[in-house]
């Protein structure tokens, strides 16, 4: 008895003198990114480093990924509880068996975006006909380029494709090796700092075709077991993405300062472009990262004929918007296209 009393005494000083306190460890949960972190990332280090998934009995690890299926199919069979992923290809992994549910979408909008010089005789996606794209055997934009033909009035076979990697896209359209290159909305700045006014370019939206891009998932089991925890992950999130909305520095400032080798210039333009991608009139309206039933109909259509369904879904059990906070809307008075 006396040994409890000195204990609760020490306490009551500590406690007194301003002493810390051990905190209850937070339940450990890993989020694997689709590639290796950028200003899309920024806001979960930011909420990480000011402590919000902490306060929300949440300890976050952020692991670099490889690609959205990758982190899709990592989510899916449960080996990380939550992930980021194109949505396109959560559903793909979804119809392979992965048990995945996206919570809250990041890009409302696309990014998909074809580029070319006009100098080189194209203008508009009317002249593609006849011409060489360039981009990764994989890439989303050459898998999909039947249904952006059709809604461009194209046919399948109008162009030609060439392997181009990832990094050599500007180089290879600067060179003439490719008439055109597909690149995300993210990188817009490079090209118009490489190229000026003889660049063109359109992105999949301003010709019908609008698909969820980047995403927040939670693996399904995972999610019938912890609500208030994905709720609460969900909301920090939310949080996070909004405050960097109103002021980026400080969290391009958190990335930066966890991740080596990125140009802090270009991170900003980033966001800049990032934040037209989160925008919507559901994001505007119901809540920032809010995903609607009847678009994703649309991409369930999409990603059946175009990319197949391994095992067709009901695409209802392929999101759900309960764990967002309707008071948290996307701001977009700080949006600039």
């Amino acid at each position: 008895m006396k040994r409890l009393q000195a204990a609760g005494s020490a306490l009551v000083l500590a406690l007194m003198l301003g002493s810390p306190v051990p905190a209850t460890a937070g339940e450990a949960v890993n989020l694997i990114l689709n590639w290796t972190p950028t200003a899309d990332h920024s806001p979960y280090y930011y909420a990480k480093a000011q402590g919000w998934y902490e306060k929300a009995g949440i300890d976050l690890s952020i692991e670099v990924g490889k690609g959205s299926g990758v982190s899709a199919a990592k989510v899916g069979s449960g080996g990380s509880p939550f992930g980021v992923a194109d949505l396109a290809t959560m559903l793909v992994a979804k119809s392979k068996g992965a048990d995945a549910v996206a919570v809250m979408s990041v890009y409302a909008n696309t990014g998909q975006t074809f580029y070319w010089l006009k100098s080189y005789g194209v203008n508009g996606v009317k002249d593609f006909a006849g011409h060489k794209i360039g981009n990764p055997p994989g890439d989303a934009s050459r898998v999909m380029w039947p249904a952006f033909a059709k809604a461009a009035g194209l046919a399948p076979d109008a162009v030609s494709f060439v392997n181009i990697g990832p990094t050599a896209k500007i180089a290879a359209l600067k060179s003439h090796t490719v008439d055109i290159i597909s690149d995300f909305y993210n990188e817009h700045d490079l090209k118009v700092i490489e190229f000026g006014p003889d660049l063109g370019y359109v992105n999949w939206k301003d010709i019908g075709l609008n698909p969820y891009g980047n995403s927040l998932i939670v693996n399904g089991g995972y999610l019938q077991k912890n609500p208030k925890l994905v709720e609460e992950f969900v909301r920090v999130t939310q949080k996070a993405f909004a405050t960097c909305v109103a002021d980026a520095a400080p969290c391009l400032k958190a990335l930066l300062d966890q991740v080596s080798g990125l140009d802090k210039e270009n991170q900003e333009r980033q966001w800049e472009r990032i934040k037209f991608l989160m925008t919507d009139e559901f994001t505007t309206t119901q809540a920032l990262g809010w995903i609607d039933g009847e678009r994703m109909k649309k991409d369930y259509e999409l990603v059946q004929t175009y990319l197949g369904m391994e095992k067709p879904f009901d695409v209802t059990t392929a999101f759900t918007t309960r764990m967002l906070d309707p008071a948290v809307k996307m701001d977009a008075s700080k949006v600039k296209k």
